[in-house]
């Protein structure tokens, strides 16, 4: 009985935490003795509040420059994680926190949320973020430049998630660097240019201990380009990874991917390699090099591989036994020996890949501006409707968020052909239509001094009219098929306006 009155108030004290959790503020106007529980009474410097926040709590940091800061065994939870957010642009990290040289340094606290910090130039051995021994963080919307080492690094940090930011110039490493049998990490719309090595590296980093495997990463809409060693995607000691929609070029001594095992517990297996766009250039490797192992399970279907090298090629494998591999844009040299030799596609095919495998045009047909790196498709290029549905479990939209498919079928590469969605300015035509997604009707509603509307089409993505209707009338869903459409608004006898919309 004195067990079951004690459990009681363990949970109302939990409870009653929870539910008054706090947010700080820091500025570069405050001062530690403030309570820090508005603007107006913020505290000067970040580390000043590791001691004292807890689950639920948010620390929101005015734009400024600070000092770094670093948060140790204390977490939040799922329902309540501990959040430090950029309030504006400009919220830079300038010095290492008290502890290491890193600008932020999260150790052994589950469930945090950085968003929005820049942390450059820091130095020693310094990242710009480090995340360790440290579960279920976010590190979202950060820059990072200049630093000593990486831009975020992680080591044993299960379902992490790195989103949205910018890691750039590394002095000694690489942009984003997650390892140490780190499970499950989502890795997506990150941007890594100028690092002194790898874009995006992982490592189950079997000498630091743990299972030396990190399982089951997802990494997909990334930007990585002008790197300078080994690969835009590095993967040593890596099981079932899902690589899709990211965008490589330009990555100097460098496979555009590699699949491999070096301090790892085992070879890469099992990819999953959909819809990649990867140029290599004259100074490059190979476009994804596959380690006698990595072959194991691994599938490579629309990706777009195009190599500038003398005579090193798309995909090189040490091994092709198991490997699956189709519907690509490649040119006319592969390798099933490894790194050392180049063959024809037709010699690749004869060894039952690749069959629907397409060899590249020159790059101005196939993309709007590839001098610019500008590697959206362009009107009829090869890559449009010629890739495979195989992908439709994994890849539902390309990196520009468009639906995928558009059109009879999956496009080939990054980038899904897609008509322009916008061509004026809609808000200022004040033009709305509600509900999306619809299911029975749509209802349009514009400001009507401003706007004369003549048409309005329901479209598929193609261009092909559906229906048509008049500026009065209910658009009538319940005869069309599910999927995403445009409406296509005639406006003031000149000027179209298109809208998506989801009828499901």
């Amino acid at each position: 009985m004195q067990y079951i009155k004690c459990s009681l108030i363990v949970l109302v004290l939990t409870f009653c935490h929870f539910s008054h959790a706090t947010n700080y503020y820091v500025s570069n106007s405050g001062d530690n003795t403030n309570d820090g529980l508005s603007l107006e009474t913020a505290f000067l410097k970040l580390h000043f509040t590791t001691d004292i926040v807890a689950a639920g709590d948010t620390v929101f940091v005015e734009n400024g420059g600070y000092d770094g800061f670093d948060l140790r065994y204390v977490s939040g939870t799922s329902e309540a994680p501990i959040v430090y957010k950029a309030m504006g642009g400009s919220v830079s990290i300038n010095a290492s926190g008290p502890i290491r040289d890193d600008g932020i340094n999260i150790e052994e606290a589950n469930y945090i949320i950085l968003d929005g910090f820049i942390v450059n130039n820091m130095e020693g051995s310094g990242n710009g973020i480090r995340v360790v021994v440290a579960n279920n963080c976010i590190v979202r919307n950060c820059s990072c430049d200049n630093n000593a080492e990486r831009g975020i690094f992680t080591a044993f940090t299960d379902d992490i998630i790195i989103e949205y930011n910018v890691c750039s110039n590394s002095i000694d490493e690489h942009g984003i660097y997650v390892s140490n049998s780190s499970d499950r990490p989502i890795i997506r719309y990150n941007e890594c240019y100028g690092n002194n090595a790898i874009g995006i590296h992982m490592n189950g980093d079997l000498s630091a201990g743990g299972d030396g495997i990190i399982s089951d990463p997802i990494l997909y809409g990334n930007v990585l380009h002008d790197n300078n060693g080994a690969a835009g995607i590095n993967m040593d000691g890596v099981k079932n990874p899902t690589i899709y929609n990211n965008l490589i070029y330009n990555n100097h001594s460098s496979q555009g991917i590699a699949l491999f095992q070096q301090d790892g517990a085992i070879v890469t297996n099992g990819a999953k390699i959909f819809n990649n766009t990867i140029i290599v250039p004259t100074d490059g490797r190979w476009g994804i090099l596959l380690m006698e192992g990595a072959n194991i399970g691994t599938e490579i279907y629309n990706n777009i591989i195009i190599n500038q090298h003398a005579w090193r090629g798309c995909i090189s494998a040490e091994n092709t036994t198991e490997l699956s591999s189709d519907f690509n844009i490649v040119n006319d040299k592969m390798s099933n020996v490894g790194d050392g030799a180049a063959i024809t596609l037709a010699e690749w095919q004869v060894l039952g890949l690749d069959e629907n495998t397409e060899i590249a045009e020159d790059l101005d047909l196939i993309f709007i501006d590839p001098d610019l790196y500008n590697l959206q498709l362009i009107e009829d290029s090869q890559a449009i409707d010629a890739g495979t549905a195989l992908v439709e479990d994994v890849v539902e939209n390309d990196i520009d968020d468009n639906p995928r498919p558009i059109g009879d079928s999956f496009d080939i590469g990054a980038y899904e052909y897609a008509i322009e969605l916008s061509l004026m300015d809609n808000e200022a035509l004040s033009i709305h239509f509600y509900p999306n997604p619809a299911s029975d009707f749509i209802k349009i509603d514009y400001n009507h001094s401003s706007v004369v509307i003549n048409t309005i089409e329901l479209i598929d993505l193609n261009g092909n009219i559906i229906q048509t209707f008049g500026s009065k009338d209910l658009l009538d869903l319940t005869t069309i098929p599910t999927g995403v459409y445009l409406i296509r608004i005639g406006v003031n006898s000149e000027s179209v306006v298109y809208k998506k919309v989801l009828i499901n």
